[in-house]
This record gives C-alpha cells, structure tokens and sequence, in this order.
C-alpha cells in the first residue's frame, strides 16, 4: 500500500472541504424556499385576528423587498470580507468565486419589480426611489466586474440611501431623523449578515486553521459593534414608529407589531449563537469549531432578512 504525504493528505482533505457534493446543494434549495414562504404568507398570519387587511399584493411585495435586501447582504458582504482577508497574515491569496455579479441582477430587478407595485408604480415618490435603486444595483453589478470592484461601494450606498428615504416620507414626523436610523440600521445589518456569508465561504476555500482563525477573529470584533449599532437603531425606529402610549398593545394586537415582536425574537436567538461562536473561537483547542454556530447563525440572519422584508411591506398601527 503506498504512503500518503502529509502535504497530499492536507489538500486532499481541503478538496474535500470545497467539495459540497449535492446534499450542500438541495440543503441550500430547501432553506431558500423555506425563507421564500415567511414573506409570501406572513402577511395573513400576521394580520389574522387583528382586523387589518392585507393587499393581493402584500406578500409579493415582501418577496421582492427580501431578495432586495438579501441581495444588498451579497455585495456588502463580498466588499467587507474582502478587506478583512486583506488584513490576515500570510492569508491565501485566493478568495472565493464572487457572488456580487448575480446578486446585483436580483437586486436590481427586485428594486424595480418593487417599485412597479408601489402606488401608482414609478410615477410615484416610491416608485422613482426604487428605479433608482435598481440602476444603483446594475451599477454596482458593472462595478463588480472590473478590475476595480471596491467601486461597488458608491452604488451600493445609494440604494441604501434610497431605502432610507423611501422608507420614511415627508408626511412621517421628522423623517430626517428616520431616514438616519435607517441609514445606520440597514449598514450594519447588510455589513453582518453579508460579512459572516463571505467569511465562511472564504474559510472553506482557505482551508487553513491559522489563516481562517485570524479571519474569523477579526469578523467577531467588528461584528460587536454591527450588533450594537443594530440594536440601537433598531429600537429607536421602533419606538419611533409604535404609538409612544400603547406599545406593549401593538406589538400583540397589529400585523406590524407582531412581525416585529418575532423580528426581536429571533435577532435574540442569532445573538446567542454569536456568543456561543465566539466562546468557541476563544476557548476550543480548534478555533474553527466556531464554524458550526457560525453557520446557524448565517440561516438565522437569513430568517432576519425575511422578516425584514415583510415588516417593510406592512401598514404601520393607525395607518393602514
């Protein structure tokens, strides 16, 4: 029987990393079309018993805004984690095949498919933000096909600009400010969700312990801060929105409240598997261990975007 060298043990183990093999395939599917359902009947489930109606168009309208922000995630992410990587010492100089290209096609076909629903479509104030969120998106998807793909970020900050501003209309009360929170808000999400996509998809390719330990390390530190930012804008946006005297009621009693109630729930719940990641990194003679948690939390942030994308599509308490 012939002797295997370590060296072609290591990269036959690491082909085997990269090697998915159908089963990733179908998992990847299932939890897709999964996350396609929480827009598409979460309007209905959330609005029963409340005495609120919901459009034929509701959850439609939540898809699109989904795939608007799950492609936002894609680009933000590929961008941030690509600086990290940059970052790590003696780092492969390899990175994984760029998921940017395609994600802007979603997007920008979302962002205008979004926009032809709206109120009178794209003669509207929300109609013409989100035709240009859509060439944002295109831009951004030309960008990530030159040699140059850092430009991305120009485009990539308009369409979130543009959601701020088609979130919060002149007739809100100091829509200013809620455009701010939003700006913030949708940053940090798309940085954190993106990010942890990208850097586990960069630790498959690498392979390596020491390099994609560092990598993971440097994405921990910086993902505390996502966090905090998100939870902060997060609650002031919703204690902007929610009626300052009957919160607790809302929350239980409207399809918004109760949508963001579940949001809060299970942004707890990705939380927690952060914590739990990041113990791991610390303390397990293997730092990659944290994978594991790691990647339920990347399916628990994709939830997070889904119901990100339904809370946008439903009435506000009192406005519906």
């Amino acid at each position: 029987m012939a002797l295997i060298r370590p060296t072609e043990a290591v990269e036959a183990t690491t082909s085997a990393r990269r090697t998915g093999g159908p089963g990733r395939a179908v998992t990847l599917l299932v939890l897709v079309a999964l996350a396609a359902l929480v827009p598409l009947l979460g309007p209905s489930v959330a609005a029963h018993g409340t005495g609120e109606a919901t459009t034929a168009h509701t959850g439609l309208v939540a898809l699109l805004r989904t795939l608007l922000f799950a492609a936002l995630c894609v680009q933000v992410g590929e961008l941030f984690s690509a600086g990290l990587a940059r970052r790590v010492p003696d780092a492969p100089p390899h990175l994984p095949v760029a998921w940017a290209p395609y994600a802007a096609v979603v997007g920008s076909a979302a962002a205008a498919a979004a926009g032809e629903l709206a109120p009178h479509g794209h003669g509207s104030r929300s109609g013409v933000l989100a035709l240009l969120e859509a060439i944002a998106f295109a831009l951004a998807g030309l960008c990530a096909l030159t040699r140059r793909p850092n430009r991305q970020v120009w485009p990539l900050a308009a369409v979130v600009l543009a959601e701020a501003l088609r979130a919060h209309p002149p007739t809100e009360h100091t829509p200013l400010i809620g455009s701010g929170l939003t700006v913030v808000h949708l940053t940090c999400s798309a940085v954190w969700a993106g990010g942890l996509l990208s850097v586990l998809r960069t630790l498959r390719l690498w392979g390596g312990a020491d390099t994609g330990a560092a990598l993971l390390g440097l994405y921990a530190r910086v993902a505390a801060v996502l966090f905090a930012g998100v939870t902060v804008t997060g609650l002031c946006s919703s204690l902007r929105r929610l009626p300052s005297d009957a919160v607790l009621d809302q929350l239980t009693t409207t399809a918004y409240g109760r949508v963001l109630l579940a949001k809060v729930l299970v942004v707890v719940a990705v939380a927690l598997l952060a914590l739990w990641a990041r113990t791991r990194l610390r303390r397990a003679p293997d730092p990659l261990a944290a994978c594991s948690p790691a990647r339920v939390e990347i399916v628990a942030l994709g939830v997070v975007v889904a119901v990100s994308g339904l809370l946008t599509a439903l009435p506000l308490p009192g406005r519906g």
